[in-house]
């Protein structure tokens, strides 16, 4: 089954070789999709016969966003806390914990049924691939479930076993750390794709870090770590130095973390709906970008500090916020989030590529900047 999709009037592709910027611009295009692949981009005019046509009618198009950080498998509601915050309570990691006795209580149905219901959210928004960690069960057998059932939703499920110190080993952390490397490794790691650790004043330190993270890449799993949200840290350095596809929050960086990240390959994932939720200082995504650092945007959707499941408002707030031009937002978003989940199918619209995309109702990609909190996805094609 063949689909073009023509009458494009603004077409953001992510490929340079259109017409040698990032975002890789055609205007008056068309594509074909066949098979969920990109078989044909092009001029309009150009178009070849396809089995289904959509009309575009002259709106923009641009790659499905790809959303490199979320915690979609959750119970419980903390809006409480977040009424709190915004009277003047700070956000510390410990309001992690108030999610896991929900969450452990919750029914396979329940917690498959809230993150069928972000991702389908999500997805209206324009959000075509997703990734989903754990981390909010901290037992073995709850750990396992989450990415299981995660694993239903998506090829990206992240093993974050480590994402506080569980309240069941409060006064023992090191043999939680035992723990996280070796039962609950075993068990969560045949649904996982990903081990990520939260290396953070409250939650583990760069020792057990690097001991979680050399566990799960043994285990064959690819590392990814939330480094330097609540202070600076050695969270960025230990990313670089273990080859982390990506440090997620990037917050509070030093100089030499800057150079480090500049150095490597590892994607500096920044998450404005934390900053936001939380009241926080945002992370200097200029400063990130003019040192050549790669930098993807990502929702961090849950319970706690940021929960949006909008990639639109993100772009929106990190062009207000963190120093982004429109071009640079739209592009993290979409082809940065594919770097840091190291996949060149998704993110990019070019023949092989992965047929995800999403119609605006809107002439161009800037609307998303320029027309904040106004739903423009128009139609999601994936």
């Amino acid at each position: 089954m063949s689909t073009l999709i023509t009458n494009i009037g603004q077409l953001v592709t992510n490929d340079p070789a259109y017409d040698g910027t990032p975002l890789g611009i055609m205007n008056d295009a068309a594509l074909v999709v066949s098979d969920g692949e990109i078989e044909w981009i092009g001029p309009a005019a150009g178009a070849p016969h396809a089995d289904e046509l959509i009309d575009a009618e002259g709106r923009a198009a641009i790659p499905g966003f790809v959303d490199s950080h979320a915690h979609l498998m959750f119970g419980g509601d903390r809006a409480e806390e977040f009424a709190a915050r915004m009277s003047g309570k700070p956000y510390t990691a410990g309001g992690i914990r108030t999610t896991v006795a929900a969450t452990r209580e919750a029914t396979d149905d329940d917690l498959t049924a809230r993150a069928q219901a972000l991702t389908d959210e999500m997805r209206r928004q324009g959000t075509t691939t997703v990734e989903i960690k754990s981390g909010y069960g901290l037992t073995v057998d709850d750990e396992a479930r989450a990415l299981r059932l995660a694993r239903e939703l998506t090829p990206e499920t992240t093993y974050l076993g480590a994402h506080v110190v569980s309240p069941d080993y409060a006064d023992r952390p090191e043999e939680y750390v035992e723990l996280v490397c070796g039962a609950m490794l075993a068990a969560c790691a045949p649904y996982s794709r990903w081990v990520d650790v939260f290396c953070e004043d409250g939650a583990f330190g760069e020792d057990a870090s690097r001991t979680i993270l050399r566990a799960g890449m043994d285990a064959g799993l690819l590392p990814r770590i939330h480094a330097n949200q609540l202070g600076p840290g050695p969270g960025v350095q230990l990313a670089v130095e273990l080859g982390a596809a990506s440090a997620d929050h990037c917050t509070h960086l030093s100089d030499a973390d800057v150079d480090a990240l500049a150095s490597g390959d590892t994607v500096a994932t920044l998450l404005p709906g934390a900053e936001f939720s939380t009241r926080a200082v945002y992370p200097d995504a200029r400063r990130l970008l003019d040192a050549g650092v790669t930098v993807a945007l990502a929702s961090d959707c849950n319970p706690g500090s940021s929960y949006t499941s909008s990639l639109p408002f993100c772009i929106a707030v990190a062009v207000r916020d963190m120093k982004m031009t429109p071009a640079e937002a739209m592009w993290s978003a979409t082809a940065g989030g594919a770097q840091a989940l190291r996949r060149d199918d998704v993110g990019v619209l070019a023949p092989g590529k992965a047929g995800h995309l999403v119609i605006l109702d809107a002439p161009s990609y800037i609307h998303l900047v320029y027309r904040p909190g106004v739903p423009l996805v128009h139609r999601v094609i994936a």
